[in-house]
């Protein structure tokens, strides 16, 4: 039997890695970056919904068109008639101006005169300032309870 040779176990130097090599990992590395930075930046873009004011709408009329946009404004007092297929009332803005909505659909339960409103929906025609609604939302803030606690019901009828 031979006898056996004891292993090298000498640190051996790693092979030398080409410029090109690492110019091609940072080049994957910043496109990746970039890649991901436009998909947050536009997922966060198309995310945000905003709302135009009545004012803001008379003034850009002929550029919205018939586009849908969310329109916000205050209900008019004694404007709100309803109808088989939802509510007609005007939504006012600062000084005079004001819009006149024709909603499709059904008011939430807090809809009524003189508070603030956003309606989703479009100008008839590009001409017209009749607004076709699909949409209601009304604003309020957390304070509505504490103000008005006889007119808030839970589900099962008690008040809050």
């Amino acid at each position: 039997m031979a006898p056996e040779s004891p292993l090298d176990l000498t640190p051996v130097a790693p092979p030398k890695s080409s410029s090109w090599s690492r110019r091609r990992t940072f080049l994957v590395l910043c496109v990746l970056a970039l890649a991901v930075l436009a998909l947050l930046s536009q997922g966060l873009l198309h995310s945000l919904n905003y709302f135009d004011t009545v004012d803001q709408v008379l003034a850009s009329r002929h550029s919205i068109g018939t586009s849908e946009i969310r329109l916000e404004g205050v209900v008019k007092a004694h404007s709100i008639e309803r109808t088989s297929s939802g509510a007609s009332f005007w939504l006012t803005g600062s000084g005079a101006n004001q819009i006149f909505v024709v909603e499709r659909g059904t008011p939430p339960q807090l809809f009524q005169d003189n508070i603030p409103a956003v309606v989703v929906g479009h100008f008839a025609s590009k001409e017209s300032l009749t607004f076709e609604g699909t949409q209601i939302m009304v604003k309020h803030t957390a304070s509505y309870i504490a103000q008005h606690p006889s007119r808030v019901k839970a589900p099962n009828g008690s008040v809050r």
